[in-house]
């Protein structure tokens, strides 16, 4: 019986653009495009970005799998804060966590208004350190997500920044079995000893054995 194999295209993910999301923030604050997380994770980043509302700010989170050429992360962050301002004249100012999932990459873009209680540097700060750590360490999207937004939401409760994740150095341990530079070294210290004592012992024997 033969078995015909029908080779169908491969369709890579759909390259994103502002105009391929809503054009309004979404009512769960996590627009997940990429699925990089599960239901649980889901629900407790949302409630996590609903407590920003009592700042005044509507925060919301939102994943991609893959941009349109030549376009950043932070310039999608950009325009899709241009279409939901637009799309609501007395929207609240709008804080926005972008991920890549093709790239890990990061960006977290707020509004003009929120300038002066968020600082650009801090919010660059929290997405080059704070989220592209744990993504970098094995795809931790969660963590990368709740860390970023815990770091946040401290500076904007009028708490001090709790600043970048520290990075883990590991310390080498020092070992008991001599490595392969020590055992030659310790070889050729052996054979000189032995040539040495062979050097002098040989000589006198002879002068011993002649001398009688």
């Amino acid at each position: 019986m033969a078995v015909v194999l029908v080779a169908l295209p491969f369709e890579p993910a759909h390259a994103l653009s502002a105009a391929d999301l809503p054009l309004d923030p979404p009512p769960a604050h996590v627009l997940d495009q990429a699925d990089v997380l599960s239901r649980a994770s889901r629900s407790e980043l949302s409630k996590s970005l609903a407590s920003f509302d009592e700042f005044g700010v509507e925060a919301s989170w939102i994943s991609v799998p893959r941009l349109d050429y030549g376009l950043s992360l932070g310039q999608l962050g950009q325009e899709i804060l241009r279409r939901w301002e637009s799309s609501t004249q007395s929207a609240p100012p709008q804080l926005l966590f972008l991920i890549d999932s093709q790239t890990s990459g990061t960006a977290i873009v707020a509004s003009d208004s929120l300038s002066n209680r968020l600082e650009p540097s801090l919010l660059s700060s929290t997405s080059r350190t704070t989220m592209t750590q744990p993504l970098r360490e094995g795809g931790r999207y969660r963590q990368a997500s709740l860390d970023a937004v815990t770091r946040i939401r401290a500076v904007l409760s009028g708490e001090p920044d709790p600043g970048e994740p520290v990075i883990a150095t590991t310390t080498a341990v020092a070992s008991s079995i001599p490595s392969r530079e020590e055992t030659q070294s310790s070889r050729a210290f052996t054979w000189v000893a032995v040539l040495l004592v062979v050097g002098t012992i040989v000589p006198m024997l002879t002068w011993w054995v002649f001398s009688r």
